[in-house]
């Protein structure tokens, strides 16, 4: 007989949100839009493995139930948060410091921001009465997911960004996430719009302060990307190694958009980026590129859905994994192009290293075509270190452990590589360094 075994939060249906109301900006249209959201994530409940976009990320086995909302920072948290963002180690930037899930404006560079850069928080712009459609800053309209519900209904704060057209920042753009407590949730969303022909450079950082463990990050941002536009998107996910981190991004292509994006995740237990990319005016370049590097029992998953809906234009997806122990990455990726989105050029390809017998790599590569003058393909490879240049590096003196990091450094240079900024290369290609000595 099989039993059906309920959630924490599937028990106690509504409670999460009724303890979280002391933290939510909005009313009116806004709590009524969080409601029904709310109502929407009771309704689907946790994602699980019959549900096909999350076949391999069964959030019901591995996430159980949704932590209650960490409470807003005080000055204890604020002076923890500084210590990780110090710790951080990346200069140079425009900072924006979201800690326990509330903008803090002591911690960021707000005086520094570049000519033509505008900055409100969301919980401002939520609760701003005269702003009439404030309520549709917590919609995607990408699709009807658990997980995007649960954000819209518990967001507490976020930063909302304008580029102004023709501004080419001369830093890049920095939203640094900061969590403080353990076993709590911290809900965020940012929007950003990006002028026409601006060129800026959008960093992401997740990080724990010391001490903060089992926690979980429920992140979502918008991207608007105008014409002639050249954007970089830099995501760095180092939470603490228990911590759990699902994220949704979306990007919306203007004209002869250019969008470079880069994820690595070498920190958190459990984790789901998933992107949402549309093309909506002609002559749009997007080349988007992620590592995971996992070990123990981790779980990382990417999922990529790149909407083609006008003609003449090009993506290009690299991802790869390393995994050892009993680490599990997921990839999948699914290019769509609309009838109307002919001499369209889409390629994807992903690789896996798997360090251990017992790591898993799935990869679902997916290709839905409406159009017939395409360009279209994808392709998928698992494997271990080869044992012949291994062979052949030992035999030149370097120790085993050397000679497996030189190779790995080399299969994940290829998507680091495609970081454009010098200074944030270097970074992620320390952090892999520092996950090739501790594997963890």
């Amino acid at each position: 007989m099989n039993v059906a075994v309920k959630t924490e939060v599937e028990r106690q249906p509504g409670e999460l949100f009724a303890k979280a109301q002391g933290r939510l900006p909005g009313t009116g249209p806004v709590a009524d839009l969080r409601r029904k959201a709310f109502d929407d994530f009771l309704r689907l409940g946790l994602p699980h493995r019959r549900i096909e976009e999350w076949k391999y990320t069964d959030l019901r086995a591995l996430l159980r139930d949704v932590a209650p909302l960490a409470p807003a920072p005080d000055q204890a948290a604020f002076a923890r948060a500084a210590g990780a963002v110090k710790a951080l180690g990346i200069d140079g930037t425009q900072k924006l410091v979201l800690v326990d899930g509330a903008f803090a404006p002591q911690l960021s560079d707000v005086a520094g921001l570049d000519t033509g850069v505008s900055l409100r928080t969301l919980r401002e712009v939520l609760e701003d009465k005269d702003n009439p459609v404030r309520a549709d800053l917590l919609q995607t309209g990408v699709a009807s997911d658990a997980m995007i519900s649960l954000n819209a209904a518990l967001a507490t704060d976020g930063v909302v960004v304008g580029v102004a057209e023709g501004v080419s920042l001369s830093r890049p753009l920095h939203i640094v996430h900061v969590a403080t407590h353990s076993q709590t949730s911290v809900v965020t969303r940012s929007l950003v719009q990006i002028g026409k022909d601006a060129r800026v450079t959008l960093v992401e950082s997740f990080v724990a302060a010391e001490g903060a463990k089992a926690y979980q990050a429920h992140d979502s941002v918008v991207v608007w990307i105008g014409d002639r536009a050249d954007v970089q998107h830099v995501r760095l996910v180092e939470d603490a190694l228990d911590a759990a981190n699902i994220t949704t991004a979306v990007f919306t292509l203007g004209t002869k958009t250019t969008l470079n994006t880069f994820n690595l995740t070498n920190g958190g237990g459990i984790s789901r980026y998933q992107g949402f990319i549309r093309f909506t005016g002609e002559g749009g370049t997007l080349t988007t590129n992620g590592v995971n590097l996992l070990g123990s029992r981790r779980h990382g998953d990417t999922t990529l859905v790149v909407d083609h809906a006008v003609p003449n234009c090009s993506s290009r997806e690299v991802f790869r994994a390393v995994l050892d122990d009993r680490a599990h990455s997921v990839f999948q990726g699914r290019i769509i192009v609309q009838p109307d989105a002919q001499k369209t050029d889409g390629k994807m390809m992903t690789r896996a290293l798997l360090l251990s017998d017992e790591a898993e790599a799935d990869s679902k590569p997916e290709l839905e075509i409406f159009a017939d003058d395409v360009a279209c393909g994808h392709g998928s490879t698992t494997g271990a270190l080869d044992e012949s240049l291994l062979f052949y590096l030992r035999a030149r003196g370097l120790p085993e452990k050397e000679a497996q990091a030189l190779l790995i450094a080399a299969f994940v240079g290829e998507a680091i590589e495609s970081i454009e900024n010098d200074s944030l290369r270097d970074f992620a290609s320390a952090a892999a360094e520092r996950w090739l000595v501790t594997r963890g």
